[in-house]
């Protein structure tokens, strides 16, 4: 959808929202698969996990395997987990480091870059067939020390994707400082959408986020909508502490929080420099996997980063209650649908998304 209909769109008020069989029917999430997930940039990982040549590390993206590592000229790869001898998942292990990679069926074996090694069972005039077999790559692009993959060939490259978005997280000086550091999943009994919506207003905020309220301005929290992102924030209140962050001295001052197209979120709270990702990721049409990703300087976590963590981990419970409460409404026969207020611009831009992905 084109940034000056999203713009036009936001002027409607009291429009309708999704129709709620979008939240509960399992063809719907088939088309999500297919038409969205399939054709969009999917965070993977960060480069502190390939540090050396070897390092690896593999992932499900849109039900596919995937493996990203760096090789021995330094470059950092994405391909499919899978051997083009017999279609068996190549690399069973998370993550490790390897000089060469090998098929445990056959053993067939892959260099770094994907090339064909060795493939121990064709050999004389078999071999000549088989020379050219390596494995499949993905679509890959790293911006801001964050990895990103894309089934679609054609997909536009991650860089021209979300306008400005990784130029607004370049003027993050400590960013280029921050590693990941650990990562949590929880199993949401929702539609991955529900959560995407929650997270993109804050008209509840004053109601199911006391200590969010307490802590951030929110006569002053705004909603931007951006080519295939949007943003929300604010400042911190004066002589407001979460846990014994200081915020007054922090390195940050305001709370930035922003969503990617279709189901990545960048959080940067105020205090020690951070950030964090939330990934929304189908395991059904009323199932979704949320992985909460952290990224600070050291895995050692500091006193205040720690209560960092536990004020964000507050917050994310307090939404978790309430799609999930959500999710049995869209299944009631009361409403088909709700509605928009003014203020939730940047639903209705995720919404419109959706349908033209969908083609609906």
């Amino acid at each position: 959808m084109a940034y000056n209909q999203v713009q036009n769109a936001t002027n409607r008020t009291f429009e309708r929202t999704l129709s709620y069989d979008k939240y509960t029917d399992p063809k719907v999430l088939e088309k999500e698969m297919d038409l969205v997930f399939s054709k969009s940039w999917q965070l993977v990982g960060h480069v502190s996990q390939v540090e050396k040549p070897g390092d690896f590390f593999t992932v499900d993206v849109a039900g596919e395997p995937i493996i990203v590592n760096r090789g021995k000229d330094e470059v950092i790869r994405a391909f499919y987990n899978v051997c083009p001898h017999r279609a068996t998942k190549l690399e069973r292990t998370e993550a490790g480091n390897k000089k060469i990679l090998q098929c445990g069926y056959h053993g067939w074996t892959f260099k770094l870059d994907g090339q064909l090694n060795k493939a121990p069972n064709f050999r004389g005039e078999d071999a000549a067939c088989v020379k050219d077999a390596c494995l499949r790559s993905v679509r890959i692009g790293i911006m801001e020390s964050l990895i990103f993959v894309n089934l679609d060939d054609n997909a536009k490259p991650l860089s021209e994707s979300y306008g400005d978005f990784f130029e607004k997280l370049s003027k993050f000086s400590f960013l280029s400082e921050l590693k990941r550091t650990h990562q949590r999943t929880r199993v949401v009994k929702a539609n991955w959408k529900a959560y995407i919506d929650n997270y993109l207003e804050c008209d509840h905020c004053h109601v199911a986020h006391p200590g969010f309220v307490a802590a951030l301005d929110m006569n002053d929290y705004q909603i931007i909508t951006c080519d295939n992102y949007s943003i929300q924030g604010t400042v911190v209140k004066p002589d407001k502490k979460y846990g014994s962050v200081n915020l007054d001295e922090a390195e940050m001052q305001g709370g930035s929080f922003y969503w990617l197209w279709p189901n990545l979120m960048v959080t940067i709270y105020p205090g020690p420099g951070n950030m964090a990702t939330i990934q929304m990721i189908p395991i059904d049409h009323e199932t979704s996997l949320a992985v909460y990703t952290y990224y600070f300087r050291d895995e050692n976590l500091t006193q205040d980063e720690k209560d960092l963590v536990a004020f964000a981990e507050q917050v994310r419970q307090e939404d978790i209650e309430l799609v999930e409460l959500e999710q049995i409404g869209f299944r009631s026969r009361a409403f088909k649908n709700g509605r928009y207020s003014s203020s939730e611009k940047a639903i209705l831009q995720f919404h419109e998304m959706v349908l033209e992905a969908l083609n609906d």
